[in-house]
């Protein structure tokens, strides 16, 4: 299963405050994060490519040590095994040290290598093709007649911290996760998860950021209809109780 640790509050608290308007382009994303990796006019990862470009001894050791910590925890939470997690970093680290004369430093270091990553762990879930997913179409919002955005009934947002079933929500949230397709699982891990803005996301993926903004987009709204679902059986359960 996908482990939503540090930000799963937060997380949800997006999830929970998207609707069908958020993708018009007037509207500002007001819950777009700043870049995780700003591009500064000296990279803060310079020494560290220039050692890696040189092949210095010691690059590879001061590669894993400023960056397997964040990769892993990007790559379990996109694979959801400890074992495929651990290759994944392998293999993008390695992919990265051998490949570092195509970072040409338009995006920063580390938002490159967290591209690699990414690829890296879908090629991995590509290669498996063992968890049941969502079908595209299951991502698209349903509208009624009047264009408006169709989920459960009920005013339900202001439980999301409820401690009661907090705990319950957070592995309702992950288990959607884990049913979306890998792409979009990747872009919103990438993006509400791991605090990637989506130039970042857009920089090292190399995808159009119209793409990013409605596969994000299209996934709250999956994710939201799913919490709201379950907060529809809750609620009506507290009633009949």
């Amino acid at each position: 299963m996908v482990r939503l640790l540090p930000l799963e509050r937060e997380t949800l608290r997006t999830v929970s405050e998207t609707n069908d308007s958020d993708l018009r382009e007037e509207q500002p994303d007001l819950n777009e994060p700043p870049k995780l990796f700003p591009r500064q006019a000296v990279d803060p990862d310079a020494a560290l490519v220039e050692q890696l470009r040189r092949q210095d001894a010691e690059a590879a050791e001061a590669l894993v040590a400023a960056y397997w910590d964040r990769a892993y925890r990007l790559a379990i939470r996109i694979t959801g095994n400890a074992s495929d997690a651990e290759e994944v970093v392998e293999d993008a680290l390695w992919t990265v040290s051998r490949k570092i004369d195509s970072f040409r430093g338009v995006a920063a270091f580390g938002s490159w290598l967290y591209g690699v990553t990414a690829n890296t762990a879908y090629q991995k879930l590509r290669r498996r093709r063992t968890r049941e997913e969502v079908s595209w179409e299951d991502l698209a919002p349903s509208f009624d007649y009047k264009g408006r955005h169709v989920e459960a009934a009920g005013d339900w947002s202001r439980r999301l911290h409820d401690p009661a079933i907090e705990s319950e929500l957070r592995s309702v949230l992950s288990a959607a996760i884990n049913e979306l397709p890998a792409v979009y699982r990747i872009l919103f891990l990438l993006h509400d998860v791991e605090g990637l803005s989506k130039p970042e996301i857009a920089e090292a993926l190399h995808l159009k950021l119209s793409a990013i903004k409605s596969r994000v987009h299209r996934t709250r709204l999956f994710l939201r209809k799913r919490l709201a679902d379950y907060m529809g059986r809750a609620m009506g359960t507290d009633l009949m109780g």
